[in-house]
């Protein structure tokens, strides 16, 4: 049974969610809806600092609900959220007491009803005016060098905060002094001022300054409390003893003393100063004392400074000492001297009063009297000076400083370079006397003109540089106090090594050259020192087929009766043992061409000339005999009643022979040829001729040709147009009839064919193009030959040289007729068994 409490508070807590259940289904089934929010500020937007203000936000909300809707209101100041509330008002505010100068900013705020929200419009706050800072002093009496610590705030403000503070003396408008200072995470600062030694009274005064967006407030001016300041020490004052005249010999007291107060927390320094030199000082006490026995030298200005941290005071005062006697003098005769000379040394006192002299070569006494005389030596060099004293005074005369020349040996010269010296290389040169008087001046003469100078203080060889591109040749000058004359030493010869530089290769002769000529390559350097060594190369292989080695800048290759096999590319190296072994110059490639003699080539052009006369004549002569057998056997075609010559040109006769065909007969020549006839006497429009042939067949008893080969021409040239004539006339054409033979040992001969044969009159165009006698069958294809016709005894068909390069034929097969254009024609008929 669970406690009765419990019982409640499970019925409360049900009772709970059924009324948060129903709020948030009235929720959803009612609308609202923000019609506006505004932002109020009471009593103003702009209020004086310190004044209350209340922010106050307004919302205008509608709904379809009895009851308001809760809503939430947000404000904001700088787009920060600093207020949230939950609330069913339709307005709600936010109070801020005393308003500052850092609540001045922007505010707005944003209403959310139903996760609906809406905004106000942003609104400025001002608060006018900072409030008077506070002041504070760590104390108000200081002394002179200490500090005064300030503390100036405002507690009402909140950081950042821009603090001026003044240090003012006592009825002066004129700050002293002035330090600014802005606290950025405080609303107050401390700065230190110190006391200085005019200040007496004083007072600080603080300012604060706020920025507030684009706005800046600055607050009243605040004094502080006085400050009365006091001395920490008193002005020092002198003190000096004997008074009244002082002379040398007598003892000097000079003593300075203050007067320290009690808030001093220390003694400050005193410090004796005779012009700027510090001759006594003290740090523990009131005084500090300079005690000395007086002599002319303390003559001067004598100074006394107090010195703290910040503070210093000073007082002078001036002391004359009478002089007893004058200052010795030491005097010589001359401070240069050369070795073996006399060294004379006197020390006198203006006045000559009686007193005891002694001279001095550093701490070493050399005589006890006034003068000082001997041999000179090169151990005599030093500084020599003379003391002379009256009672307790002790004084010393200038100094005087001997030298005694010693006299330099010859100097000595060398180089450093163990090997050859290659050209541009750095080479040192020294020079050393090893004994004679310092400091000695060097010169380094390189081809009797000075190079460098250099002056040692020791023994030590003086040490030149120097870049030699050629053989040269220096010397050494040596020279010191020592009146004798400048010492010279021998003439160092340095050698030096040019390496090969910009290598050439040429030819002698032109780059072409002719077979069996010489050719001469030529490898030269422009600079190097021998022996240099010269290698040839053809391109592309890597032996040299030439070298040599030779102290001279240039080297030959020749190679006499030159053929093809040297023509190619070359070039050469050359290098001496100054030169890298990486790095050997090389030339550049150089191309020979290696062409015919010219007797040669004309020789061979004779040749080639002679051949081509040679078959130039040989053609003629086939040609014009050609020509000559042509006109021996024509081939004459006639009417049946002529008769066809024989082999011995008589006449042959023939009663079965028609004459059906009329040819025109040209022998202009030398051969027949076919004139064409005109049908009517009209012009020809074209260059078309027509000619009728006839032939008759040859009775087999006739024996017109001789047994064996025989060959028939036959040449059918184009007509000139003229008048049109009766193609039947007998007064322009011959009838006759062309026999074909065959051959044979006996026997009669048989007629193959005639051209009035049918067979023969097929209808065929050919077109071709001959560069050489074309072939049998090829011929009666184009020229429409049947092939059943008689006289398939034909073996062959060969064309003569003469060929036109083109022609055409039309055969008519519906008469004896047919038609020949652009048609000049030899042909060659050829008969074998």
């Amino acid at each position: 049974m669970q406690p009765r409490w419990a019982r409640g508070a499970t019925m409360w807590l049900g009772v709970l969610l059924t009324l948060l259940l129903c709020s948030s289904l009235e929720g959803h089934k009612n609308s609202f809806t923000i019609n506006s929010v505004d932002m109020k500020s009471l009593p103003d937007w702009t209020v004086q600092n310190g004044k209350n203000l209340t922010l106050q936000c307004c919302a205008d909300v509608s709904t379809t609900s009895h009851v308001k809707p809760q809503h939430q209101m947000l404000f904001y100041k700088d787009d920060v959220l600093f207020y949230n509330i939950s609330s069913m008002k339709s307005t709600e505010s936010y109070f801020i007491p005393e308003a500052r100068v850092y609540d001045s900013g922007t505010y707005k705020c944003t209403v959310i009803v139903n996760n609906k929200e809406k905004t106000t419009s942003e609104y400025q706050v001002l608060v006018r005016g900072v409030p008077s800072p506070r002041v504070t002093l760590d104390k108000k009496e200081a002394i002179q060098g200490g500090v005064v610590r300030v503390n100036c705030s405002v507690p009402e403000e909140k950081a950042p905060i821009h603090f001026t503070i003044e240090k003012l003396e006592l009825n002066k408008k004129m700050a002293k002094q002035k330090r600014e200072k802005t606290s950025r995470d405080q609303n107050f600062v401390m700065l230190e001022f110190p006391i200085e030694e005019q200040d007496s009274v004083l007072s600080f005064r603080c300012q604060a300054r706020i920025i507030a967006g684009i706005h800046v407030q600055t607050s009243e001016s605040t004094k502080s409390e006085l400050v009365t300041v006091r001395e920490s020490f008193s002005t020092p004052k002198f003190h000096i003893s004997p008074t009244g005249m002082i002379t040398e010999g007598a003892q000097l007291h000079i003593k300075c003393t203050i007067q320290v107060t009690h808030l001093a927390q220390e003694f400050p320094e005193i410090i004796i100063q005779k012009d700027k030199a510090i001759v006594a000082h003290s740090r523990h006490g009131n005084e500090a004392v300079y005690s000395v026995m007086a002599m002319v030298e303390h003559n001067g200005n004598y100074t006394c400074k107090v010195e703290s941290s910040r503070i210093s005071k000073v007082s002078s005062i001036i002391v004359n000492v009478t002089e007893l006697f004058s200052k010795p003098e030491l005097e010589t005769s001359f401070t240069r001297l050369d070795q073996g000379e006399r060294l004379n040394l006197s020390c006198s006192i203006p006045g000559a009063p009686p007193a005891n002299f002694t001279i001095q070569k550093g701490d070493m006494i050399v005589s006890q009297t006034q003068n000082f005389t001997k041999i000179a030596s090169k151990g005599d060099s030093g500084t020599y000076i003379c003391t002379a004293g009256i009672d307790k005074v002790v004084k010393k005369s200038n100094t005087v400083q001997i030298v005694v020349c010693e006299m330099l040996s010859q100097p000595r010269i060398s180089h450093d370079a163990q090997f050859e010296v290659i050209k541009g290389q750095t080479i040192e040169v020294s020079c050393q006397s090893i004994s004679g008087t310092s400091p000695i001046s060097y010169h380094l003469l390189k081809t009797s003109k000075i190079l460098e100078n250099s002056t040692k203080n020791s023994t030590d060889p003086a040490v030149f540089k120097d870049n030699p591109t050629e053989d040269v040749e220096y010397q050494c000058v040596a020279d010191n106090c020592h009146s004798h004359a400048k010492m010279l030493s021998e003439v160092l010869r340095v050698k030096v090594i040019a390496p090969v530089d910009e290598v050439q290769i040429s030819i002698l002769s032109n780059k072409v050259v002719e077979s069996g000529e010489d050719i001469v390559l030529q490898c030269a350097v422009n600079e190097g020192s021998g022996p240099i060594t010269y290698r040839f190369y053809r391109e592309k292989e890597g032996k040299p087929f030439h070298q040599t080695t030779l102290n001279a800048t240039q080297e030959f290759w020749t190679k006499p009766k030159a053929s093809k096999e040297q023509e190619g590319e070359y070039y050469c190296t050359a290098f001496n043992r100054a030169n890298h072994a990486s790095s050997v110059p090389r030339s550049k490639i150089l191309t020979v061409r290696v062409v015919l003699a010219a007797w040669k080539k004309g020789l061979i052009a004779v040749v080639v000339i002679g051949v081509i006369i040679a078959f130039l004549i040989i053609g003629a002569k086939c040609y014009f005999l050609r020509k000559a057998k042509a006109k021996q056997m024509p081939v004459e075609m006639s009417r049946p009643a002529v008769p066809l010559l024989n082999s011995n040109n008589e006449k042959m006769s023939d009663p079965s022979m028609e004459a059906n065909s009329h040819y025109g007969h040209n022998d202009d020549v030398g051969n027949h040829a076919m004139k064409p006839i005109n049908d009517n006497k009209e012009p020809l429009t074209s260059d078309v001729q027509y000619t009728e042939v006839q032939v008759s067949l040859a009775e087999p008893h006739k024996d017109l040709v001789k047994k064996g080969t025989e060959t028939v021409y036959t040449e059918v040239r184009k007509a000139v147009p003229d008048t049109m004539e009766n193609r039947y006339s007998t007064d322009s054409v011959e009838e006759n009839t062309l026999y074909l033979n065959e051959r044979g040992e006996s026997g009669p001969t048989t007629v193959l064919g005639s051209w009035r044969e049918p067979c023969l009159l097929t209808e065929r165009k050919a077109i071709a193009s001959y560069s050489s006698p074309p072939h049998f069958l090829e011929a009666r294809r184009q020229l429409g030959y049947s092939g059943n016709c008689p006289g398939d005894g034909i073996r062959g068909w060969e064309g003569s040289s003469s060929f036109p390069a083109v022609f055409w034929v039309i055969l008519s097969s519906s008469g004896s007729f047919y038609k020949v254009e652009e048609m000049v024609m030899t042909m060659i008929i050829r008969v074998t068994s």
